[in-house]
């Protein structure tokens, strides 16, 4: 429908709204494109549940009051079929927050009756889309059949130049558009960076391997320069998980739905892809440190915000494997770690795997935690050999 809409190549990370059983997320993996399905609990359908079960990446997540965990400039093109969302009302703080989400230059597909039908109160619907769009500075690219497509523009100039008292106004100066854990949805239009950063992001897959320019826009304690660190981290990973593959016998595994619990800039889901396993990684990004979330979708993966003191919106049993680097070390000043390891237990499937990679003053409580929820543990050493001051914890979680 659109030319510029090329799945795989520009269009590598999706957010498809009120998924149903996540058909469209199935359907674009083929293509090279990684799609977050979300929808509300429901406790009739378990439409996520259905989703995860399929392979497919999902999460429990509803357009509410507050905005969801998702980075800004985090999704290349945002798709709501039927999704039952009423984008305009509120002042259009709903479709506020998917302008938020949605990369500078990227889609709104939108797939509903006003878009088709020729009923009055639908056609009065259809209006007051095209004119809060028209304010978002959004451009109506195609409409055709029961579609509708706009594309979010580059930069600021159309704001600026809109007529004084234009609502949605701009949002403040100081409004961090990726700060979201516990933020309540803001009636504004959260401005894009000046200098382009987040919109122009290499094609797929060179983008997986190319620091962003957002990357230097993280908060961190770096005493390297932050694209050797991002280089460095992508080697290490790749090196690890390679090793994964040959020693442990990874390709035998049912891995598909995997957990990074600690994902820094993503190197480890980057090196799942690089070695060719049929399995997706959501990348959890706790608060206790930098938000590298953005840098994680600028690469073309998917991750959210969690604080791991509190329990994880999945259903239970829906991952196959989890993968802890360095978390409870930092995690057990804030919380015990049996919580962690208990809610760990409560999303992982029965014969699922899980991997710690952490120092070894954590091991020794870590492996009885392990044993008495009936997990197999065994300890390993790293590459670094057995003097070396971390240790990894591989856990089979049992059948039954």
């Amino acid at each position: 429908m659109v030319p510029d809409i090329t799945f795989g190549h520009h269009i590598r990370v999706v957010l498809d709204v009120g998924c149903g059983v996540a058909s469209f997320g199935a359907y674009l993996m083929s293509r090279n494109v990684i799609t977050m399905s979300i929808a509300p609990k429901d406790v009739h359908e378990n439409q996520i549940q259905f989703a995860l079960e399929r392979g497919v990446p999902a999460m429990a997540a509803a357009f509410a009051t507050r905005r969801l965990l998702y980075p800004s400039q985090a999704f290349d093109l945002i798709h709501c079929s039927r999704c039952r969302i009423n984008w305009t009302r509120d002042d259009g703080i709903l479709l506020l927050e998917v302008n938020r989400m949605l990369r500078a230059g990227g889609y709104f597909a939108w797939a509903a009756q006003p878009v088709y039908k020729h009923e009055e109160a639908l056609e009065e619907q259809w209006e007051e889309m095209l004119n809060l769009t028209t304010r978002l500075c959004w451009n109506l690219v195609k409409k055709e059949g029961y579609i509708a497509i706009w594309q979010k523009p580059l930069d600021n100039s159309c704001y600026l130049s809109r007529e004084a008292g234009t609502s949605p106004p701009l949002c403040d100066q100081d409004d961090d558009p990726d700060n979201v854990w516990y933020v309540d949805l803001k009636a504004c239009i959260s401005r894009l960076p000046e200098y382009g950063s987040g919109a122009i992001v290499a094609p797929w897959p060179a983008r997986l391997q190319i620091p962003p320019d957002r990357l230097q826009s993280i908060q961190i304690d770096s005493y390297i320069a932050r694209k050797e660190l991002f280089t460095a981290e992508s080697k290490y990973w790749n090196e690890i998980v390679d090793s994964y593959v040959r020693a442990l016998h990874w390709k035998k595994f049912q891995l598909r739905n995997v957990l990074d619990m600690r994902a820094s800039f993503g190197g480890f889901a980057a090196a799942i892809i690089e070695n060719q396993l049929d399995a997706w990684v959501l990348n959890v990004v706790p608060i206790s440190g930098p938000n590298t979330l953005p840098v994680i979708y600028d690469r073309g993966l998917i991750g959210v915000m969690h604080d791991w003191c509190e329990p994880f919106d999945t259903y239970p049993r829906t991952y196959d494997f989890l993968h802890a680097a360095g978390l409870f070390s930092i995690e057990r000043k804030r919380c015990n770690m049996s919580t962690i390891m208990l809610e760990m237990d409560r999303i992982l499937r029965p014969g699922g795997r899980v991997y710690i990679r952490d120092s070894l003053d954590v091991m020794d409580e870590l492996e009885d935690i392990a044993k008495a929820m009936g997990w197999r543990p065994t300890l390993r050493d790293t590459s670094e050999g057995p003097h070396a001051s971390y240790r990894i914890l591989t856990c089979d979680k049992r059948h039954g």
